[in-house]
Formats: C-alpha cells, sequence, structure tokens
C-alpha cells in the first residue's frame, strides 16, 4: 500500500485510495474594534475564529482505489461525530466536522461507473472539548 497523505478517522488518503491533488486551509481571528474620538479606532484581541480545510482529490477507480472511495468518505461523515485527522508527516491536526462532500464523475463505462471520480470535502475544526464528545 502506497504512503498515506492524511488520515481522517478511518479513513486514509493515499495514491491506493483518494489522492487530494489540493489542499486549502483558512483560520480566522477575530478583533473587536473600539471607535475613538481624533484617533484611530483601539482594537483588542477576543480570541480565535473558525477554521476551515478543503480538499480536492481525484479518483481513478481503474487505476487504484475502486468504485467505493467516496462512499467511505461518506460513511464517516455521516456518522455525525468529530474525527480526528492526522497528516502522514504525524502531525495531529485535531479534532475536525466533516461538513460538505462534492463529487463529480466523468468518463464514464458502458454499464456507466466513472473512470475519474472528482471529491470536495469541507471540514471545520471541532472545538467543543474533549468532554463534549463523552455520552453523558
Amino acid at each position: 500500500m502506497g504512503s498515506i497523505m492524511m488520515r481522517l478517522g478511518v479513513y486514509k488518503f493515499s495514491l491506493d485510495t483518494a489522492a487530494y491533488q489540493e489542499l486549502s486551509r483558512t483560520a480566522e481571528y477575530r478583533w473587536a474594534r473600539q471607535e475613538r474620538i481624533g484617533t484611530n479606532d483601539a482594537l483588542q484581541f477576543t480570541g480565535l475564529g473558525p477554521e476551515t480545510l478543503e480538499l480536492r482529490g481525484v479518483v481513478f477507480p481503474l487505476f487504484r482505489g475502486g468504485l467505493d472511495q467516496v462512499k467511505r468518505m461518506r460513511a464517516q461523515a455521516s456518522l455525525g461525530v468529530p474525527l480526528p485527522l492526522i497528516d502522514g508527516l504525524g502531525r495531529v491536526w485535531g479534532l475536525w466536522a466533516l461538513e460538505q462532500i462534492s463529487e463529480r464523475q466523468s468518463i464514464f463505462m458502458p454499464r456507466g461507473a466513472a473512470k475519474r471520480i472528482e471529491f470536495d470535502l469541507r471540514l471545520s475544526r471541532y472545538d467543543g472539548g474533549l468532554r463534549a464528545l463523552l455520552p453523558f
């Protein structure tokens, strides 16, 4: 099996499953603005804002991965729990909520199976703390 690029929950992104071609990360930082007479506004840092991650990739089912890769991603999302994200270098990115999966199929075989499946995932950092994951 090829090297793992990233792992989301139990799903592994790699050349043998689904390789992402693009990773986009956005983080917001909140600043409160207080207007002042005769000078610039005062700014006060009030904390971290939302952080999102978008992955774009492609699966070539006849080459590697098979037809069920996006289905497996959807199964992870349908669990409804934040998932740990760990990259191929072993860095732990924390817990993330898989909010959206988009899929585009093209170049079809005679029975309708796609030879090319593109996917987009949108994740948001989960910051509810470990206590929020407990069942009680």
